[in-house]
C-alpha cells in the first residue's frame, strides 16, 4: 500500500513556452545568483534550457550576450571561480594536476586559471600532507609501510594529482616525521 504523504502529485504535462530574450535573461539571473558558476557553464546551462523550450524568436539566441553582459557585471568572474574551487580542492589534498583538470573541466581559460595553478604549484607539499593525513599515509601512518602498502599509497597520491618528487617525499617521511613546511 503506497504512502500517500510520500506520493507526488502529479504534474500535467503541459508544454513549457518557447523563451524570449527576457526570459532567457531572468533564466540566467536565477542561475548565478544559486550557482557560482563560470561563462562556459552558463553558456551551457542557457543553450541546455533552449533546446528544451525552443526560441520564440527569428533571430538566434543572445547566448553569448547574455552570458558576457553577466559576466561585465560581475556576476560571473572565472578568475574567482577558478581561484576559489583550487583552494577548495587544495584544502581537501588534491594536487596541481587534478586542480588543472578540474578548471579545465569547468571551462575555465588558461589566463583566468594561471593564478590559480601558481598557488596549487606553490602550496604543494602542503596540499600533499593534507592527502596523506585523509589517508594515513607517510608521516600519519600507525607504523611503516610495508612494499605494497607503499606502492598503493604512492598510487593513490599519483591519482590525487601530485608530482612522483612531492608523492616520495611525503611517502618517505616515517610515521611522526614532519618536514619543515607550514601545514596550515
Amino acid at each position: 500500500m503506497a504512502q500517500s504523504w510520500r506520493v507526488k502529485p502529479q504534474r500535467h504535462n503541459r508544454p513549457r513556452p518557447a523563451l524570449d530574450g527576457e526570459a532567457l535573461e531572468r533564466l540566467a539571473l536565477f542561475y548565478v545568483g544559486r550557482y557560482a558558476t563560470t561563462r562556459a557553464r552558463l553558456a551551457s546551462y542557457l543553450t541546455r534550457k533552449l533546446r528544451e523550450r525552443g526560441w520564440e524568436g527569428d533571430a538566434p539566441a543572445p547566448v553569448a550576450a547574455v552570458v558576457e553582459r553577466l559576466s561585465s557585471l560581475g556576476y560571473v568572474d572565472d578568475g574567482a571561480f577558478a581561484t576559489a574551487r583550487a583552494a577548495s580542492l587544495q584544502r581537501r589534498g588534491f594536487g596541481e594536476r587534478r586542480v588543472a583538470q578540474a578548471l579545465q573541466a569547468a571551462g575555465i581559460a588558461e589566463a583566468d586559471a594561471a593564478e590559480a595553478r601558481q598557488d596549487a604549484r606553490e602550496g604543494a607539499l602542503t596540499s600533499a600532507l593534507r592527502f596523506a593525513e585523509r589517508k594515513r599515509l607517510g608521516p600519519y601512518a600507525a607504523a611503516p609501510p610495508d612494499r605494497r602498502d607503499r606502492e598503493k599509497g604512492f598510487g593513490a597520491m599519483l591519482r590525487a594529482g601530485h608530482s612522483p618528487a612531492i608523492a616520495r617525499q611525503v611517502l618517505d617521511l616515517g610515521p611522526g616525521q614532519f618536514p619543515d613546511c607550514d601545514t596550515e
